[in-house]
């Protein structure tokens, strides 16, 4: 099987079982959804869907979050992984979204990647998610996954992005990322991969060996 026949078994199975895939965690705007994979960092959706209503409601801004002071943040995100790590990231980034980008949240990989807290990976999802851009994010599932299946052998989640969208076309990307990290998720497991249930153990390069 070659590597085109690989990605394209792949992704056909995916259209047809998900066509239409969206991110797990809840948000109604772009700042929230930045707020929500800050918050997400080796953290579940669940436990973050469960925290940010209540923080939303009392910082529904990046001007709420700004004046508010580390330990106010820290009070509604106490329950998710490194919280005084991500209540200082937040409060940081709340103020620089309002000192230098007029309290909005940036579309491109530069300027988001310039605020505190945010990375590569979290800079793809807000970019693709809430500004329609043909991004890759690829966490701890996209990588896990892409080497089982044989997408990619990239020693770096950058090597990974850069083979994924060297071979998935630009309109399927972002759903390709949702695709192989639900799979991840539900189905091709870190532990206890159930590859009984999977629909692509035949396209599989670790199931084949």
């Amino acid at each position: 099987m070659t590597i085109k026949e690989r990605y394209q078994g792949i992704l056909e199975y995916f259209q047809q079982v998900q066509p239409n895939p969206e991110t797990e965690l809840q948000h109604h705007d772009p700042f929230e959804l930045l707020v929500a994979v800050m918050l997400s960092a080796q953290c579940t959706d669940k436990r973050v869907n469960m925290v940010t209503p209540a923080l939303f409601k009392a910082f529904p801004t990046a001007q709420a979050m700004a004046a508010a002071s580390v330990e106010d943040i820290l009070e509604y995100v106490k329950s998710v992984s490194y919280p005084n790590s991500k209540a200082a990231h937040l409060q940081a980034m709340a103020q620089k979204l309002m000192d230098e980008f007029e309290g909005h949240v940036p579309e491109n990989m530069k300027d988001l990647t310039s605020l505190p807290g945010v990375g590569r990976k979290t800079a793809n999802v807000v970019m693709g998610a809430a500004f329609g851009k043909a991004t890759i994010p690829v966490d701890t599932h996209v990588y896990r996954v892409s080497h089982r299946l044989g997408l990619s052998q990239g020693k770096t989640p950058n090597d990974v992005e850069r083979d994924l969208a060297r071979h998935i076309p630009e309109g399927q990307r972002f759903k390709a990322h949702h695709w192989i990290l639900l799979h991840g998720r539900y189905v091709c497991k870190a532990l206890k991969p159930d590859c009984l249930n999977c629909g692509i153990q035949r396209y599989c390069k670790q199931y084949k060996k």
